[in-house]
């Protein structure tokens, strides 16, 4: 199926967002009541290393979807994976929702999850909106800070009209004090990296219920986006994903 506002050919170019009406509006405004939202967009090259779509055509477009902030949460909780005492919930909620507005699209639905291998969304992610790696390891957003996800993305056959590129700088560029450095209770973050064993065995302790509870205190800490701060439930729910994540593979980076 053709979406509308497609044009044909590829070419380079990112693209965040989209107008009400146009072919990345429509798909918008379809995934908005599940609180997911566009996460920006661009026309792979062979280096992004997208995937061909069925029959070997190539995906001239990519579209990531996501979450920021709580919106997603009343619609995810009240979903039936949400209630279904099975393994990874929200992943299969994602696929329910995203293969069959990728197969209406004429393409393909691609996660961040289900490997190895594993997809390159973090790149993916800094083609498609103004993200780049917080001295936490964690992708920073201008607006949503350190709060908010990549989901899935959205491979399609034609090169859609995007948007210009929003070429924002990153908010810890301009961030003096950096105190999410220095708010982890076990210093599991430093400039050298992220001690990941140190910060789920302080998760696992009832010291850590603070962090279980609320989310990350490091997390937390950063001034960016804080009006989008998950709420308890979700963050515990995101918090008890990890450490079940550490558990079954305790020697791979979550």
């Amino acid at each position: 199926m053709s979406a509308p506002g497609a044009r044909p050919g590829p070419r380079s170019g990112p693209g965040p967002g989209a107008a009400p009406g146009d072919a990345l509006g429509r798909i918008a405004e379809t995934l908005a009541p599940q609180g997911l939202i566009l996460r920006g967009a661009f026309h792979p090259e062979p280096a992004d290393a997208v995937p061909a779509l069925a029959g070997g055509r190539p995906a001239c477009t990519l579209v990531l979807v996501g979450n920021a902030g709580p919106a997603l949460w009343p619609a995810f909780s009240a979903s039936p994976e949400a209630r279904d005492g099975r393994p990874d919930p929200m992943n299969r909620w994602t696929r329910r929702l995203l293969e069959p507005l990728a197969a209406a699209l004429g393409g393909a639905a691609l996660y961040p999850f289900g490997g190895p291998p594993y997809r390159p969304f973090v790149a993916w992610a800094k083609r498609a909106e103004p993200v780049a790696e917080s001295p936490l390891g964690m992708l920073i957003h201008p607006d949503h800070g350190l709060w908010h996800a990549y989901r899935g993305a959205l491979a399609l056959p034609e090169a859609l009209a995007l948007p210009p590129r929003d070429r924002r700088p990153r908010p810890c560029d301009s961030c003096v004090e950096r105190p999410c450095l220095a708010a982890c209770p076990v210093g599991a973050f430093t400039e050298a990296g992220y001690a990941v064993e140190r910060c789920a065995s302080h998760v696992a302790d009832p010291a850590g219920a603070d962090c279980l509870d609320l989310g990350c205190r490091a997390r937390r800490a950063c001034p960016v986006g804080v009006e989008a701060y998950y709420q308890p439930s979700q963050a515990r729910f995101h918090m008890t994903a990890f450490m079940a994540a550490r558990r079954r593979s305790p020697g791979r980076e979550t």
